[in-house]
């Protein structure tokens, strides 16, 4: 064994070893009153003692050494500015610490620490156009309301999150089912540079390890034990979403989904989530009211979301948008038929300018039916 091992490098090493999983690990680190080193040091006899450890871990503790070379995962780490935090860490995220096995660390790379309430959203790969909008929809809104989006990174609607939070300027962090010196999928290399430079990317595999079976249901788990809140958009009835949905459920998160078409597969999953007792989410009103958030407790960020692009031609409206916003003056709100009458048009006609105004978020419809200007 090196001399002077810290506690750092023996959890490195634990890590990144086979054959020792997340229970594993804890019940190693219980059972050695959470010292690392005195894990990596024990005699065999002492290791099968533990609770789960059969011959094969304590094989591999024994021989770590030959296992992991831990001088050159060190030597890579700062080759790439990637830190390693430990549980004991304060930038380690709070939230994560207190699900039922917690990685014992995490790689690190991105100069953004957790510092807000973090929401998960997450989705098949294989979404629809109408997904992609509305994941991105989602996060963009969330993100400039000050909060943190997480996701995996992956194609569809983990793509469109991270790139909602990102339009605005605002915090996201992608969790990898893999080392974090391999980009998957491949074709997010543009979006991997772009989270590591104004979020973060995070990993507890250590370098080399290839994403597999096992390794994205563990990442899954870090998805949503990071966040206050998971959201589901677009999913079949199994798959990757589904168990970050059950893993949101066992750590005690607030689960939501965004309902779709009844007869797309994409959709199944969201509306079996949905009739278990998810919350159905239609805006990101319904997120807030959830997790008992007001948009005025985020002073100063709302206004990111008309910055620039789409947003800010979202703001444009035509004579005939103008005239329907001009019957809310004064804090006035009315029904369909009333605005109609008053402006003399056709019902149908109406309908659509204040559909067209509802998605600019400049008008809101009440829960009695009758709109309000925002």
């Amino acid at each position: 064994m090196p001399t002077q091992l810290s506690q750092r490098q023996a959890l490195l090493a634990l890590n990144a070893l086979p054959h020792v999983g997340p229970v594993t690990l804890r019940r190693l680190m219980d059972a050695f009153n959470r010292d690392a080193v005195a894990v990596l040091s024990a005699p065999r006899a002492q290791l099968l003692e533990v609770g789960g450890i059969g011959k094969k871990a304590a094989n591999t503790l024994i021989d770590w050494a030959d296992r992991f070379d831990l001088a050159k995962e060190v030597t890579q780490m700062r080759r790439t500015g990637t830190r390693f935090f430990i549980q004991e860490d304060v930038k380690y995220p709070e939230l994560l610490r207190e699900i039922y096995d917690p990685p014992i660390g995490l790689y690190w790379q991105g100069e953004y620490i957790v510092d807000r309430p973090c929401v998960a959203i997450v989705g098949t790969r294989r979404s629809t156009v109408y997904g992609r909008r509305v994941a991105k929809k989602i996060a963009a809104e969330l993100a400039g309301l000050g909060f943190c989006v997480v996701s995996g990174m992956a194609s569809g609607i983990d793509t469109a999150a991270h790139e909602g939070a990102l339009k605005v300027g605002g915090k996201t962090v992608a969790v990898f089912g893999c080392g974090l010196d391999t980009i998957y999928p491949p074709e997010n290399l543009d979006l991997y540079q772009k989270i590591v430079a104004h979020g973060a990317v995070v990993s507890e595999f250590p370098f080399g390890r290839r994403a597999d079976r096992q390794t994205f249901p563990m990442r899954n788990r870090v998805v949503a034990g990071i966040c206050q809140g998971v959201v589901v958009v677009e999913s079949a009835a199994s798959g990757g979403s589904m168990i970050t949905a059950r893993f949101a459920g066992e750590q005690g998160r607030t689960l939501m989904a965004v309902p779709g078409r009844i007869d797309q597969a994409s959709s199944v999953g969201c509306h079996q989530l949905i009739r278990d007792g998810a919350i159905m989410v239609t805006s990101v009103d319904d997120i807030l009211e959830e997790l008992r958030y007001q948009r005025t407790q985020f002073p100063g960020e709302e206004s990111q979301l008309n910055l620039g692009g789409e947003d800010a031609a979202q703001l444009q409206v035509s004579e005939a948008e103008q005239a329907v916003l001009d019957c809310f003056a004064g804090g006035e709100f009315g029904l369909l038929d009333d605005i109609a009458e008053r402006l003399g048009k056709p019902i149908a006609e109406l309908s659509g300018i204040l559909m067209s105004l509802e998605l600019k978020r400049l008008i809101v419809k009440r829960a009695d039916g009758r709109f309000e200007a925002k």
